[in-house]
């Protein structure tokens, strides 16, 4: 038997849900194309404790770009900046000296945030029972550093500082994670290294110099948010909501440094993600200086003071033959445009 013909108002009813059903299915292939077109950012961070990593916690920076993000952990400076120059991140955190040390050798990078002044969040930390009491006892003894780090420079200028041959002191590179356990073993006398390797190792042991205090005597050390110089070109707009998202974390940590302190959401959103203990994380979050958008746009900082002391420290590198030769300038290695927008947008 024939099946009965629909009627005109069935037959409305079915091409308006067969229609409803076309467009649902069309805005979800839209949806998929749309989220298989986006963007997709790498940034290398490490684990050293920064007001930065509640926004990261947040989502804060994929809301800003509207990009995806891969987070990807580093454990030195080094690193971040072999994988800057490898194209495998886009952005990375990294020291003063690994972007001395990668400039210098021709990684096509630039730094466009200074994410902080370090002072205690890095120090020479001495083993309880090592019989190390003043930066001369080091001579003969087992000091750990991640090399071509801003803990290695500073580590060298405080030797030279003391006037102490470097090759008088077994210098080993190691990584945080591998100083953390030669320090509990007993196989190491001190380490210059940053948070939160060094707050673990002070509980067996005591610092003799931080890095606040190395600056004093003419060694200043920051970290920096570094990208490749093709990545800028190409994506201008991620790099101001970036430098936007993390200058404001920095604002807020200067306006209200008390919501960062045990028992707080943001101390339990940077221990959670670092993994440290989140009595800890106001102290090492203080133990930097971070400098707001308009100062990070002055001459002291972004301006022409970022770029001379990236001079001095890669003149300091090849003093101790890290690095072969100079650049007749590395003003070019530094940019100011993204921190300018975002002071902009503050205004």
């Amino acid at each position: 038997m024939p099946a009965p013909c629909a009627t005109q108002t069935e037959l409305g009813f079915t091409m308006n849900k067969l229609t409803r059903l076309i467009a649902v299915g069309a805005l979800g292939a839209l949806a998929q194309q749309a989220a298989a077109n986006a963007d997709t950012i790498r940034i290398g961070y490490q684990n050293e404790p920064d007001p930065s990593h509640v926004a990261i916690v947040d989502g804060a920076y994929e809301k800003a770009t509207g990009d995806k993000i891969e987070w990807r952990k580093f454990d030195s400076g080094a690193s971040v900046i072999a994988a800057l120059a490898s194209n495998a991140i886009d952005i990375g955190y990294a020291g003063s000296s690994p972007i001395a040390a990668g400039v210098t050798r021709g990684a096509p990078i630039e730094t466009f945030l200074v994410a902080g002044m370090i002072g205690k969040a890095e120090g020479l930390v001495v083993r309880n029972g090592s019989g190390v009491n003043d930066v001369k006892d080091l001579e003969g003894k087992k000091v750990a550093t991640p090399f071509v780090s801003t803990s290695h420079y500073s580590l060298l200028f405080v030797l030279k500082h003391a006037g102490i041959d470097p090759t008088k002191v077994n210098v080993l590179n190691l990584q945080p994670p591998e100083i953390a356990a030669a320090f509990a073993r007993g196989d190491i006398d001190a380490a210059y290294v940053w948070d939160p390797v060094l707050s673990k190792a002070k509980e067996n042991g005591k610092v003799l110099i931080d890095s606040g205090e190395v600056a004093k005597l003419g060694g200043p050390t920051f970290v920096a948010w570094v990208t490749r110089k093709d990545f800028a070109e190409k994506h201008p707009d991620a790099l101001k909501a970036f430098t936007k998202v993390t200058l404001d974390t920095y604002a807020h940590f200067r306006k209200d440094p008390d919501d960062y302190k045990a028992g707080t959401a943001n101390a339990k959103k940077i221990a959670d993600f670092n993994g440290a203990k989140v009595e800890e994380i106001f102290d090492e979050v203080d133990g930097a200086y971070y400098p707001l958008a308009d100062e990070q746009a002055s001459d002291a900082y972004l301006g022409k003071g970022t770029a001379d002391a990236i001079a001095a420290t890669a003149a300091f590198l090849k003093d101790q033959k890290k690095v072969d030769a100079l650049l007749p300038s590395y003003s070019g290695s530094i940019t100011a445009e993204f921190v300018k927008a975002a002071a902009t947008q503050s205004q």
